[in-house]
């Protein structure tokens, strides 16, 4: 608990941050309800001066990571701290020493904790609240994190979009071109066959990322909770599946910007709290949402029809948002150098309001 109060005194005077629930942080750092333990294992820290707690950080080791990558990489994250460069010192100190105990050769983050959980550190675009599963931080961190001989790795950007933007010829021009070809099919998630259609999502996903930096798919486990998510949070709307000539090719998924719904919560669910948030998830409505999973198919990655099909799963569930009242939607993360990605979001009228950064350290120095 003492881990999880410290950020409400941080933040106290920052009128940007969400606190989270402390329900549901509490089953993310219990070993046995989150699946990220089934493969990885961690050591949470806690700085303290004069008894009182003054910083925390992480430290884990994911086996998925390095089996696929072979580099030697353990990870840190749910950092935070006092404005002291000292605090920051021990606790980045404290986990390298853990993860070298561990035999890793590198330290890597923040991810809290895994890159498909909260990943990166925020160094710009501290003005406005994070969006639902995005993380917010104080402005002096990543100078502390710097300090400390920490270099980037690589920036996650957010975008944001306004849903009144005027959509820009090309596109309209693309997706009046696909559609009239026959060749494309666009349709809802089925809520009725979730399991399925999460398959063919993740088909899709883990084909497009594949190659990207960082990537690590999604366990079984973490997929049974992503469908359940889904089951109780969104409309078949909120998802858009493109086909060509009857076969998946690419998909985007939306989900309430969950921020909105628990912010007046103070992170607490009782006495009253869980009455406002369930009519608020019953009546799935926000006024903002969040791009969460986007992918077309390598094969049609780079070509005039891959962008076409991108454009196709934008503009469905667009439309749909829309029709809601939805004003806006972040697109996020997307990597810095995901040039073809970022090339399709900026076309559609996507503006670049967020910077998450990576940094990493060698620890054999």
């Amino acid at each position: 608990m003492a881990f999880l109060r410290l950020p409400f005194e941080l933040y106290k005077n920052d009128p940007c941050w969400v606190a989270p629930l402390f329900f549901e942080r509490l089953q993310h750092l219990d070993a046995n309800k989150n699946p990220y333990f089934q493969r990885a294992e961690a050591q949470l820290f806690l700085a303290e001066r004069q008894g009182k707690v003054v910083g925390r950080i992480s430290a884990q080791v994911d086996s998925l990571h390095t089996s696929r990558y072979h580099d030697g990489a353990g990870h840190f994250g749910f950092l935070e701290g006092i404005n002291d460069s000292a605090v920051f010192a021990s606790l980045l100190n404290a986990s390298a020493h853990w993860l070298k105990s561990k035999g890793m050769d590198w330290m890597r983050g923040p991810f809290s904790f895994s890159i498909n959980d909260e990943a990166g550190l925020l160094v710009d675009g501290f003005e406005t609240p994070p969006s639902t599963m995005m993380g917010h931080a104080l402005p002096y961190y990543a100078a502390h994190v710097e300090s400390n001989g920490y270099q980037k790795v690589r920036d996650l950007y957010a975008y944001d979009y306004p849903l009144n933007t005027c959509i820009p010829s090309l596109i309209e021009r693309a997706y009046k071109r696909a559609m009239k070809s026959g060749d494309v099919q666009v349709r809802p998630l089925n809520k009725q066959r979730v399991d399925e259609e999460l398959d063919i999502i993740m088909s899709i996903f883990n084909d497009a990322w594949c190659g990207n930096w960082g990537f690590i798919p999604l366990t079984e486990a973490e997929l049974r909770i992503f469908a359940s998510q889904l089951r109780l949070l969104v409309t078949g709307e909120f998802v858009a599946i493109a086909s060509v000539n009857g076969v998946p090719a690419a998909m985007c998924v939306t989900l309430p910007n969950l921020n909105e719904w628990y912010r007046d919560l103070k992170g607490k669910l009782f006495p009253t709290g869980w009455i406002k948030l369930m009519a608020r998830v019953l009546s799935k409505k926000s006024q903002s949402v969040r791009l969460v999973l986007m992918g077309v198919r390598k094969e049609y990655q780079g070509t005039t029809q891959g962008a076409a099909l991108a454009f196709a799963v934008i503009m469905a569930v667009r439309k749909y948002h829309l029709s809601r009242g939805v004003k806006r939607v972040e697109m996020s993360w997307v990597l810095e150098d995901n040039l073809g990605m970022r090339k399709i979001i900026e076309t559609a009228g996507a503006t670049h309001y967020k910077t998450y950064r990576v940094y990493e350290k060698s620890l054999q120095i």
